[in-house]
């Protein structure tokens, strides 16, 4: 396979700029937000950030696919398709907390080869590309490197929201055990944070693709791994638990206390 070219990665780069400029006229504002089948929120700025994404990516690219939350899959026969999270944490969004982001992946023959976390409001977009570290730009500064943490008994664990485990909350809860401390909320954000050497460890239920293809060359970029609840590669037949790690010597450790509910 090959690795994206710099046109891509410039490309991506304005759909996530075209995101932002959707995005940012309704950050507080009074928005209604509506119900999607899965009891998720999404509103008008959600429905617009991805129109301006596709729209970009459709005038540059017209032969590839485009998965997005929102308005689904087409051409679903390209070997490659680009995968679309306009606001990652629309509950976030709507109560005002800048903890949201853009996702924006590219997929090629179902493996994530770039990926970009995007906060159009802090100004913060993380840039990862299969086989490269991992570009940060921001105003607060950040190395886009994760951290030593040689045990889980140092380990930062982050987590969205206790309300995502469900019937997966005992093995949660044997992770959460063995850690120093354990943070909840974030959505994507909580990812970037990881590749800045902040967080060590989040594990989470209930993904979708458009949730995780993006992070994953973001996460391994900087240095660290992500892998299913099992310790397999994420792909389009992942159950949804995804878990990664700054230090990858911290993997080993927490997939057995995943595997041992509390």
């Amino acid at each position: 396979m090959l690795s994206p070219d710099a046109r891509f990665l410039a490309v991506a780069n304005l759909a996530a700029d075209a995101a932002g400029a959707a995005i940012r006229p309704y950050f507080r504002a009074s928005l209604a937000a509506e119900r999607k089948s899965d009891d998720s929120p999404v509103t008008i700025a959600d429905r617009s950030a991805e129109q301006a994404m596709r729209a970009v990516l459709g005038r540059h690219y017209p032969g590839h696919g485009i998965l997005g939350e929102e308005f689904g899959l087409e051409n679903p026969d390209s070997s490659f398709r680009w995968v679309l999270d306009p606001i990652d944490g629309t509950r976030a969004f709507i109560t005002g907390r800048p903890v949201f982001g853009t996702l924006i992946a590219l997929l090629q023959d179902g493996v994530p080869v770039l990926g970009i976390i995007d906060q159009p409001i802090t100004g913060e977009r993380w840039v990862g590309v299969r086989g490269e570290a991992t570009r940060f730009s921001g105003p607060y500064g950040g190395t886009p490197r994760t951290r030593a943490c040689k045990t889980l008994a140092l380990a930062e664990l982050s987590c969205t929201s206790p309300d995502m485990l469900g019937a997966d909350a005992p093995a949660w809860r044997s992770l959460a055990n063995a850690v120093a401390r354990t943070s909840w909320g974030g959505d994507c954000y909580a990812y970037g944070l990881l590749a800045l050497g902040q967080i060590d460890v989040i594990a989470e239920c209930d993904l979708k693709i458009w949730d995780w293809a993006a992070l994953l060359p973001v996460v391994e970029g900087a240095g660290g791994r992500m892998v299913g609840w099992g310790g397999a590669r994420l792909d389009a037949a992942n159950d949804g638990r995804v878990l990664a790690v700054g230090d990858p010597n911290l993997l080993g450790p927490a997939l057995d206390r995943l595997a041992r509910p509390a």
